[in-house]
């Protein structure tokens, strides 16, 4: 029985030999990161360069795009050397860190998308009175606190793991994960359980609750009010829906994964159900706003074309 404190390494049991495949495995995973980083890298710098995209809707936007570059940026460099090594160990200070990461990644994207769906709710419910409901002071507060209260909260869980008395050090899994180390605990861990279950309250469904509650408005809204209300309804909450599912898809994956025995479903499904709210989130969402919403879209042709034309 040792202290998490006094273990050296986490030995990460999820990868297996796969012979010469790394190499192409490592190609993959390092061509799926490069176009993360570029195309979150681009719509963050075609928000801020444009004036006209200075709208707390693109402002938000701003804030998932950097999350996704932070979380993306918590697994991807790990897992390549991961993917190279030939020992899948990890020091005990990184595990912590990569946990730290992960945990908070999830919280803000969740509570950036239930602010989202709270500004689409005062766009379409309150047109006239948008602009002073929704200011420029209320956007950075609204951001400064979801970044803040998530690193304070998650900061909170490391001083409950540091000290638990594990029986072993072997994580089931491709990176580093809370409940992983929990479970190699020697007794029951009753009050990480007790407090993970009120950061989930927090990071889940009181956001859960909020998104729920603006779109009931803005659906009660839509049957009632014109066609051109109806369109816009459409054009600026179809995005953000379809990154709260695909978000949603798959943290309710890793929490199912996390807390139930999966044994029964093949080894490779598992790594990728516990990568998939990491790695598809920032995939799909800069592609997705890119390309439905016009004015991002325009404003990325006209700087991509004064790049080539200076170049």
């Amino acid at each position: 029985m040792i202290n998490s404190s006094q273990v050296p390494y986490f030995i990460l049991g999820a990868y297996f030999d796969t012979g010469l495949f790394k190499y192409l495995f490592f190609l993959i995973v390092m061509s799926l990161y490069a176009f993360i980083v570029c195309a979150n890298v681009l719509l963050v710098v075609v928000i801020c360069v444009n004036r006209s995209l200075h709208e707390p809707m693109y402002l938000f936007l701003v804030s998932l795009f950097v999350n996704e570059l932070y979380g993306s940026t918590g697994l991807f460099p790990f897992l390549l050397v991961q993917i190279l090594s030939d020992i899948h160990t990890v020091s005990a200070p990184f595990c912590f860190l990569q946990i730290f990461c992960v945990y908070s990644y999830g919280s803000i994207e969740f509570l950036n998308l239930a602010v989202m769906s709270y500004d689409r709710y005062l766009s379409i419910c309150y047109p006239l009175q948008y602009h002073t409901r929704m200011t420029y002071r209320k956007v950075a507060v609204l951001i400064a606190v979801i970044w803040l209260l998530v690193f304070l909260v998650n900061f909170c869980t490391l001083p409950l793991i540091v000290p638990l008395q594990l029986c072993g050090n072997v994580i089931n899994k491709v990176y580093c994960d809370n409940h992983s180390v929990v479970k190699l605990a020697c007794s029951e861990a009753t009050v990480n359980n007790i407090y993970g279950l009120i950061v989930s309250a927090l990071s889940v469904f009181v956001p859960l609750s909020l998104i729920l509650y603006s779109y009931m408005r803005i659906l009660k809204v839509c049957f009632s009010g014109s066609k051109q209300t109806r369109q816009k309804a459409v054009s600026t909450c179809t995005p953000h829906l379809a990154s709260l599912i695909n978000f949603s898809f798959g943290a309710c994956f890793e929490i199912l994964q996390s807390r139930f025995n999966m044994s029964s479903v093949p080894m490779m499904m598992r790594i990728f159900l516990s990568l998939y709210f990491l790695t598809c989130p920032p995939l799909f969402n800069p592609v997705m706003y890119g390309l439905k919403l016009s004015n991002i879209r325009v404003a990325c042709k006209n700087l991509l074309s004064n790049v080539c034309f200076w170049c």
